[in-house]
């Protein structure tokens, strides 16, 4: 077996009014992310990670920010694409360790149904996916509230 490690960062700003959308579920919340898709910065982070593993590029080279077709895509859309992507090279995934960051609202509470959105879209065993939730104890842009991150890292394997 051929192993692949991938990391993927996203960051969108927060705007009042917009829906907030991570791993999938839309989040009660008063702010939401400014973004050409819905925002969700854990998928997006994920399916870098996978591009990333796969030596496939990033999200952006294959779902780009200019393309009408993506304009407010709905992500897991976008991380079903990018499976079918790395599966076509032959890449399947091992396990997904992802981090986000955001000062409020709170959300654990929301990461067991997030674990089954994405294990759902990627075909995999909820054991094989990690999500954690952290804040930076108000300190800059996101201690501020201006915006939200969230860091991926993946394992793929590639069939003999």
């Amino acid at each position: 077996m051929n192993f692949r490690i991938g990391y993927g960062y996203d960051v969108h700003q927060l705007e009042e009014g917009r829906n907030l959308y991570l791993g999938g579920l839309k989040i009660p919340h008063s702010k939401g992310c400014i973004a050409h898709s819905d925002g969700d910065v854990l998928i997006h982070a994920i399916c870098d990670a996978l591009l990333g593993a796969a030596a496939m590029r990033d999200i952006g080279f294959h779902f780009p920010d200019t393309d009408p077709e993506f304009k407010n895509i709905d992500s897991k859309i976008l991380l079903q694409k990018t499976m079918n992507i790395i599966s076509d090279k032959g890449y399947s995934l091992v396990n997904i360790d992802s981090t986000i960051c955001l000062q409020k609202p709170k959300i654990k509470n929301y990461i067991p149904e997030i674990t089954k959105t994405l294990a759902d879209i990627i075909n995999t065993d909820q054991d094989n996916i990690s999500v954690k939730a952290t804040t930076t104890e108000k300190l800059g842009f996101i201690g501020r509230e201006e915006g939200i991150a969230a860091h991926a890292v993946v394992l793929i394997q590639k069939s003999a």
